[in-house]
């Protein structure tokens, strides 16, 4: 008969330790620790399986494990690729390896992340602006260090909050739990296929020891790991995004419904999007990660336990890209568009001609970046009495993520060339195909190319969280009522996030092409670099695309400002990013939390009972501060570019506050010895992101004739708050063989939308709105923008300059800023098998999870019009599943393991701010190893991921409105692993 029993011993109190704050229910620890007295010790595959079964088992509410199959050895090379095994967990993948995870439906945003109980910072950086994220990539912590992994899908009163997907928990290994000695030391070898520049083969080590002396009063562990790895990509993306137009509406870009050199044009009533633009893309990422954890422990005595531990985190990242693309004005020629039907619906171009004059681009980029961690914790685990248990726990960790040296975070140098007439989009592929037509005749000449504007971009993050708490636990055993657990708890969390962006807008061309050395542009083929999707060697494809040297046109433009005697970056004659930074934004979260939960048990009666009722107190105070660029005026710098021009800094701080009952309760029965059923009620909440509780407004300098987009913050808002209900059934039939189905429903509130308005933000006058505009519109007889612009700078100056006095409209910006909008109900299934055959070796896993939500996009909506709501919509919902296949058996390790994620909703706004939806669509991976230990301690392995290659692909409203398609690569380790 299965029965949780509330005591603590001395062993309960080394576990407690093991797992620092989190502060699992006592009784489960001690019943963990009663078992090991006389547990088999079971290793590899079938081992970590039967550990995380009994965890999942053991514990109250609805918990999952993935467990290391050995010390230093979890199943997978990444934790984020370990955790997308469990149910319900999907991944997002950076670079072919997983990054971040998605828990029934929740973004990482949604999860919180904590390191043996304690919450750990996260520091984001993105290309082109200030990082709002408080999701924590998993790339950041090698798998070779950590024990085991814990996700908590309900809440729990002792829990950190921030998770209403999950609370993930990574333990490390102590050294008061091991033998006497451990040593363990792997080596492998990394060849990423994916790779072009790079090396072809990449290395990693890492190394664990552990001792204990003194009686076992003592215990020092060290654990170490470096790897390199050299990985590339190759993409087609459509970086503007796509304007959305209502059929039979005259637009930017519109199709009459009797334009006769379209097939099937847009008809009233029908929905359709054209592009603003086409490109590829072609980057080479090496990184070099380094892990570290040093760990003391203390036991002097039987009721008392010290752990102080140092972890140390550091990602080392080279970035280079290529990139060739053109922009549309919105200029159709001629083309397709794909069938509509009664009454109207979403139609989206097949084949789309573009009459947009202009350059051809090739764009270079090379830059590097930094993310550490670090953190410092001290753990006290005393018994005062045979009753009464007490913890304490104090962390500070920072995770800190900004440029190396002077090229920034991001960067991008634009090399052109002026004598595109036509541009041929086929849309019908996975990877759309671009044909050129050039003036007379003409092709792609190095000869003709040279520069024209740059973009220097710096991001910066970095985060700070101090953190301490006070736990304990009472044994009362008196009748159903077994122990009272309580605490208290005190967290600052100070979040910086920068940008600064150094840019040129010199984007009608820099210099003549004849300063430009021809070699600095190398052609190579579009079918070699994209040899993934068929369509790239098609005849309708550019067969080839130039590479621009990133370093050579470096050199080129400083030699041409020294020349002309300019200053054209904060170095001067050199470009380099800015370290002044124009968006800098901090955010102070002050929590102090209580909480108590009871924990009763009816163990005497025929199906034996376990309740607990738990209920946390947590009060946040917000204080927002934001450095935010003052704008004067509007320049008009390219044919539809138009740029802000920045009159100084301001600061603005704003302040928030909210309180939160959290309560918890959890049931579960024991049917039958074998079979448990559950059912939990909890309450949770996340966070809103960095940005949306940023003190101050910002605009995106970069505006077009029709106006610009600017972001504003509410540090006021109220947390995403969901009552979550849980119901599941077990059944453990065999050793290591379990069936599990269970039914979860999440009702949230307060989730954070992105409402929009309009507004003349800082009332700048736009020099292609107002009177002059419209004379030298009429004087021309053409509204070509090149042609007017031109004209505009002959009778004004160059730059042209929006200007009140003469009469220019204030440009109007498309705000956006967030609103506790919408509330929303999200359920679902989970249905896992895991099955051992016998003593064969052979076994397997199989798990599905159904993801529903109340509120989903209306790709019928084009979010425009007097009377247009903003769309709430909830991203990330989709099903998924996995199927592992393994065998453990005369020193053979071996497994194949599919992970299947159906298509989402990524996000609702594209690439220029338009509010369109971004679908991910459905994606499978396989992944494998092997291992074969020659002699008991020493074994060699190889693994695989991503076997068969498969891409990734983003799209609009339509299947045909690509926004982006994306190849990597498999990725293959050889190593081996000794142990002592």
């Amino acid at each position: 008969m299965r029965r949780k029993i509330f005591h603590k011993d001395r062993l309960a109190v080394t576990i407690s330790m093991a797992l620092g704050a989190t502060m699992l229910p006592a009784g489960a620890l001690a019943q963990e620790g009663d078992a090991a007295l006389e547990e088999v010790v079971v290793t590899g595959i079938r081992g970590s399986l039967n550990r995380s079964m009994d965890l999942k088992r053991d514990a109250q509410g609805v918990v999952d494990a993935i467990s290391a199959e050995d010390i230093g050895k979890m199943p997978d090379t990444n934790l984020a690729e370990s955790l997308q095994r469990i149910t319900g967990v999907s991944i997002d993948r950076q670079n072919g390896e997983g990054s971040r995870v998605t828990v029934r439906g929740f973004g990482p945003d949604y999860n919180v992340v904590t390191l043996n109980g304690r919450q750990m910072p996260a520091a984001n950086i993105e290309a082109t602006t200030a990082s709002a994220s408080r999701s924590y990539d998993f790339a950041n912590l090698a798998a070779e260090s950590v024990s085991a992994v814990e996700i908590y899908k309900t809440g729990k009163a002792d829990l950190p909050t921030g998770g209403i997907g999950s609370v993930i928990n990574i333990r490390t290994a102590r050294p008061l739990e091991q033998d006497d000695m451990v040593l363990n030391l792997s080596a492998k070898t990394t060849h990423d296929t994916s790779n072009d520049e790079g090396d072809d083969f990449t290395p990693e080590m890492s190394g664990i020891f552990s001792t204990k002396f003194a009686d076992d009063t003592i215990g020092v562990s060290v654990t170490g790991s470096y790897s390199k790895r050299d990985s590339g990509y190759a993409k087609s993306e459509t970086p503007s995004g796509w304007y959305t137009i209502p059929g039979g509406q005259g637009d930017w870009g519109s199709v009459a419904p009797d334009n006769p050199n379209f097939e099937n044009p847009p008809q009233e009533g029908d929905v359709y999007s054209m592009p603003r633009g086409i490109g590829y893309a072609f980057g080479e990422v090496q990184r070099e990660r380094t892990n570290a954890q040093v760990t003391l422990q203390w036991a002097p005595v039987d009721n008392f336990e010290a752990t102080l531990d140092y972890t140390y985190a550091e990602q080392d990242v080279e970035q280079q890209y290529n990139a060739m693309g053109a922009w549309f004005n919105g200029v159709p020629l001629s083309g397709s568009f794909t069938p509509g039907s009664d009454g109207g619906s979403v139609v989206a171009p097949i084949i789309y001609t573009d009459g947009t004059a202009g350059d051809v681009t090739f764009n270079a980029g090379e830059w590097g970046s930094i993310n550490e961690n670090n953190s410092v914790g001290l753990n006290l685990v005393w018994n005062p009495s045979d009753n009464l248990t007490l913890a304490f726990d104090y962390h500070n960790s920072t995770a800190e993520n900004g440029a190396k040296d002077g090229r920034g975070t991001n960067n991008t140098i634009a090399g052109v060339q002026y004598n595109r007439l036509t541009t041929t989009v086929d849309y019908s592929k996975d990877l759309p195909t671009t044909s050129f037509e050039f003036i007379d005749g003409q092709d792609f000449d190095p000869a003709q190319m040279l520069t024209s504007g740059t973009s220097f971009r710096n991001s910066f993050m970095k985060h700070d969280i101090e953190q301490a708490r006070f736990d304990g636990t009472f044994d009362v055993d008196a009748g159903p009522v077994k122990t009272i657990d309580f605490g208290i708890g005190f967290t600052e969390s100070t979040n910086r996030s920068a940008f600064a962006n150094a840019q040129r807008d010199t984007w009608g061309g820099y210099g003549d092409p004849s300063q430009y050395p021809d070699d600095i542009f190398v052609q190579k083929s579009m079918a070699s670099a994209l040899d993934q999707f068929g369509s790239a060697d098609s005849a309708n494809m550019t067969p080839y695309y130039y590479a621009a040297d990133f370093q050579g046109m470096i050199n080129a433009i400083s030699a041409i400002a020294t020349a002309n005697g300019e200053t054209i970056s904060p170095c001067g004659t050199v470009l380099c990013a800015s370290d002044d930074f124009t968006t800098d934004r901090t955010a102070v979260e002050t929590q102090q939390a209580a909480y108590s939960q009871v924990n009763l048990a009816w163990e005497d009666i025929p199906m034996p009972v376990n309740l607990a009722i738990g209920l946390r107190f947590e009060d946040t105070q917000v204080d927002a501060k934001a450095k935010v660029p003052q704008y004067d005026s509007i320049i008009w710098a390219g044919d539809n570019e138009f740029v802000a021009q920045a009159s100084g800094l301001g600061f603005s701080e704003q302040e928030g506050a909210y309180s939160n009952w959290l309560p918890n309760i959890d049931f579960d029965i024991a049917l039958r010895d074998d079979v448990i059923a559950r059912a939990s009620v909890s309450k949770t909440i996340t966070r809103p992101g960095f940005n949306d509780i940023q003190g101050g407004q910002t605009i995106d300098p970069l505006l077009r004739a029709q106006g610009g987009n600017a972001s504003r913050g509410n540090p006021d808002l109220d947390p995403f708050e969901s009552t979550n209900f849980d119901l599941s059934a077990e059944w453990y039939y065999g050793e290591g063989s379990y069936v599990s189905a269970g039914y979860y429903r999440k009702d949230v509130k307060n989730f954070i939308g992105q409402s929009s308005f309009t507004e003349t933000t800082f009332d700048l006058a736009h020099p292609a709105q107002g009177p002059r505009y419209e004379q030298a519109v009429a004087d021309l007889g053409t509204s070509d923008p090149a042609q007017v612009r031109a004209y505009m700078e002959s009778l004004y100056g160059a730059p042209v300059v929006g200007s009140a006095a003469e009469g220019d409209a204030a440009a109007v910006f498309t705000v956006i800023a967030p609103v506790n909008a919408e509330n929303a109900e999200i359920d679902g299934f989970e249905f896992a098998v895991q099955h051992m055959f016998g003593d064969s070796g052979f076994g397997g896993i199989f798990n599905y999870t159904t993801v529903n939500g109340d509120i989903a996009y209306d790709n019928f909506n084009t979010n425009k019009g007097p009377d247009a709501e903003n769309q709430f919509a909830l991203l990330g919902l989709s099903d998924s599943f996995n199927v592992v296949g393994f065998y453990d058996k005369n020193g053979i390790q071996a497994r194949i393991a599919y992970n299947w994620r159906d298509d989402f909703l990524t996000g609702t706004f594209d690439g220029n701010g338009e509010r369109n939806p971004v679908y991910t669509e459905a994606y499978g991976q396989w992944d494998a190893n092997v291992s074969y230990d020659i002699q008991d301690n020493f074994s060699v392995f190889l693994e695989g991921i991503n076997l068969t290659d498969e891409t990734q692909r983003l799209h609009g409203r339509h299947e045909n409105m690509m926004i982006g398609t994306i190849q990597t690569g498999a990725r293959y380790n050889l190593g081996a692993r000794y142990t002592f």
